[in-house]
């Protein structure tokens, strides 16, 4: 655990990142990104509607878009901040250096997944108040928000994985940035298009009655945008259990999924840094 905490590799990216000009105009745009957002809707609906008020029901619809938002900016950030960490220290011939130190290297891994999912985290944290107003008008419980808010560590955590392993295992940053988009995409989108599949399959195409289709409830249960409707909306779940005929919860294999993914691509990102060095230089 000491080790962990007192990580010179983490250190010195924590430091590099959050010094950093670049990372302070980011978050103030994201901030301010979600700011327009949220009063923009709240003008619109309580000026342009003739209600006068913001009601309920148009909170909840706020608090969905704000959920939708959130996990694709999550999408779209995480790979680009994890899946050059190692391959460019290998392109500035600087990973010689660093492996011939004392750290080992889990904690080389470790040092950079943390410092990168770092700035995310914080994100996620800074854009809490914006979502909280929420509750001044009633529509979402706080629980809901307690469950979004550990869905998008799980998912920055998986993804981020990701990257650092693609970076590990290739040479270029490039190729690491492709494959972990990729990924990426794989994840948020073919599942979504294999679960079609495998409902229409479960219907016979149109020609018979349908049958329990545990192929579609799993390319359902490791999709982050139908996890995130199970979340936000109540009737969620009793969708997916109409469409795929079976009546079992999907975040548990979300997380079960995602923590395996997460195992793997540490693993193998820690057994293969080291080992390529030979091949790569």
């Amino acid at each position: 655990m000491k080790a962990l905490l007192y990580n010179p590799v983490l250190i010195k990216e924590l430091k590099l990142r959050f010094r950093s000009v670049k990372s302070s105009v980011g978050l103030l745009f994201y901030l301010l990104a979600l700011s327009v957002f949220v009063f923009g809707m709240i003008f619109i609906a309580t000026n342009f509607t003739g209600t006068g008020f913001f009601r309920p029901e148009e909170s909840y619809y706020m608090f969905i878009v704000l959920t939708y938002i959130q996990l694709g900016l999550i999408l779209f950030i995480t790979p680009g901040l994890t899946a050059g960490t190692i391959s460019t220290e290998r392109e500035k011939q600087t990973l010689t250096i660093l492996l011939t130190t004392s750290q080992k290297s889990w904690q080389i891994i470790f040092g950079k997944l943390a410092s990168s999912l770092a700035f995310l985290v914080l994100m996620l944290i800074s854009g809490l108040p914006i979502y909280s107003l929420v509750f001044l008008f009633g529509g979402v419980s706080p629980i809901q928000l307690v469950q979004i808010f550990l869905f998008f560590l799980l998912t920055v955590l998986a993804i981020g994985s990701l990257g650092i392993m693609f970076s590990t295992i290739t040479k270029k940053t490039i190729v690491s940035m492709i494959a972990t988009y990729g990924s990426m995409m794989f994840l948020a989108g073919v599942t979504a298009f294999f679960m079609i599949l495998a409902i229409q399959a479960s219907y016979g195409f149109g020609m018979g009655a349908p049958s329990p289709s545990f192929m579609a409830h799993f390319w359902a249960s490791i999709n982050p945008g139908i996890m995130v409707f199970s979340l936000v909306s109540p009737d969620g779940m009793v969708f997916l259990k109409d469409m795929t005929q079976l009546d079992f919860p999907i975040w548990i294999t979300y997380v079960s999924f995602y923590i395996l993914l997460t195992a793997f691509a540490l693993f193998i990102a820690i057994k293969k840094l080291r080992v390529n060095m030979g091949k790569m230089r």
